[in-house]
C-alpha cells in the first residue's frame, strides 16, 4: 500500500521568529481527507564533544517549554540554508568556548515527525581546544564534563531526557 498523503491545501496559521505553524488538508491513501497541523523549523545541529574515550561535554540550561533545567549536547538552530557542519562548529564554540581538530558527521534524526519537520544533524567533535564563548544575549549555560559511564547512568535514571542527547549514543562507539 502506498502510504503517502497528498497535500490538497495549506494555510499559514502562525509565523514566529524562526518557526511557522501551518494547517494542511491532505488526501489519505484510502481517498478520504484529513487535516495536519505542522510546525516548520529550519533544523538544528548537536555536537558530541569528546575529550577522550571516557569524557563527554554537555551543557546545562533552562528549557522553558518543559520548565526544567536540562543536561544535553551543545546544539543550536541552523540559519536558513546554513551548512549543518558550519552550524555545528559555530554552536560548539559559541556555547562552550571550544573548537575541535576533528569534526565528523554521524547522522541526522527527525525529532518529532508527527507534527514537526525539524531534522537535527549529529556530529562528533574530537581534539578539543580553547576558542571563545559568544552566547546569545538570552542564552545562559553551564558547561559540564561528564564521564561516559555517568552519562549513560544519568540517561537510565531519567536525569537526561533530551532526545538528541540520548540518540547520539546509537552513533558513538563509547
Amino acid at each position: 500500500m502506498n502510504l503517502e498523503e497528498k497535500t490538497i491545501e495549506e494555510d499559514l496559521k502562525y509565523e514566529g521568529s524562526f518557526i511557522k505553524v501551518i494547517k494542511q488538508v491532505v488526501k489519505l491513501p484510502n481517498g478520504n481527507t484529513s487535516t495536519r497541523d505542522i510546525v516548520r523549523h529550519p533544523g538544528g545541529v548537536a555536537v558530541a564533544a569528546l575529550f577522550d574515550d571516557d569524557t563527554i561535554l554537555l551543557v546545562e540550561q533552562y528549557r522553558k517549554p518543559i520548565d526544567k533545567v536540562t543536561l544535553e549536547l551543545p546544539a543550536g538552530k541552523r540559519e536558513n540554508g546554513e551548512d549543518p557542519k558550519i552550524c555545528g562548529i559555530r554552536e560548539l564554540e559559541e556555547e562552550t568556548g571550544l573548537k575541535a581538530e576533528k569534526f565528523e558527521f554521524l547522522g541526522k534524526i527527525a525529532i518529532s515527525p508527527g507534527f514537526c519537520d525539524e531534522y537535527i544533524y549529529l556530529y562528533k567533535a574530537e581534539g578539543l581546544y580553547k576558542g571563545q564563548i559568544n552566547r546569545d544575549d538570552d542564552e545562559f549555560i553551564n558547561v559540564k564534563k561528564i564521564k561516559i559511564t555517568e552519562f549513560k547512568e544519568m540517561i537510565r535514571r531519567g536525569e537526561i531526557t533530551d532526545a538528541k542527547t540520548i540518540a547520539v549514543l546509537s552513533y558513538l562507539e563509547i
